[in-house]
């Protein structure tokens, strides 16, 4: 199974967790990043977060535009069991905000959901999302990009549209790869294993380099 991760409300930046550490989300496994802070136990300090971490955080978007639900289909054989998968995380921000890739994408109803992580569905496509915290799980062998992540979630993406936002006349979409700009479509994205992709639309967002991903992804 995942490890624990941070809650819907909670942003990660970088290597840290805002929104108290994500400790209601049992720790900090999950986060962004190589190295984490450990969460203070029962009367000892709290530490601060460096104001240059906290400086890159950006709270999660309010309202149906910042968490548009799963409407697109099942990318592949749907496979009664999860099986194997490579991780990837995709990280979406618009509008300064972070746009939530939310849990059951390319999941078959019905689903059975614990805390807002999917804990069983009818069957599993070749990409899903069990949680909202951007990590897809990819079958192996299967040779996926941005497309199919966008279109089993039901989202439109193109260089000027990034799910329910648009970008202003003159500008794109921005992507980036393991924090290097992509110049391609931003469809094209290949789903690689471990992969760190970032998508922007509005005011820039510095884009992480990196994710910690769970054990055995």
């Amino acid at each position: 199974m995942m490890a624990a991760r941070c809650t819907v409300a909670a942003c990660c930046v970088a290597t840290w967790c805002v929104a108290a550490w994500c400790v209601a989300a049992a720790g900090l496994a999950g986060c962004g990043g190589p190295a984490r802070p450990a969460v203070p136990g029962p009367g000892e300090p709290v530490q601060s977060i460096p104001s240059s971490l906290l400086s890159q955080a950006r709270p999660v978007g309010t309202g149906p535009r910042f968490q548009p639900p799963v409407s697109g289909p099942v990318n592949g054989s749907c496979a009664a069991a999860l099986g194997a998968r490579n991780g990837v995380h995709v990280e979406v921000f618009a509008a300064n905000r972070v746009l939530l890739v939310p849990a059951g994408i390319g999941t078959g109803a019905p689903r059975g959901e614990l805390d807002g992580r999917i804990v069983r569905a009818r069957c599993y496509g070749a990409l899903v999302t069990l949680d909202p915290t951007g990590v897809v799980l990819v079958r192996p062998g299967a040779r996926l990009t941005l497309t199919d992540l966008f279109r089993s979630w039901g989202q439109p993406l193109s260089a000027d549209q990034l799910a329910t936002f648009s970008a202003v006349a003159g500008a794109q979409v921005s992507v980036y790869v393991n924090g290097k700009r992509w110049h391609g479509e931003p469809a094209a994205v290949p789903l690689s294993r471990h992969a760190e992709i970032v998508l922007e639309v509005g005011p820039h967002v510095p884009p992480h380099s990196s994710y910690t991903f769970p054990p055995g992804t």
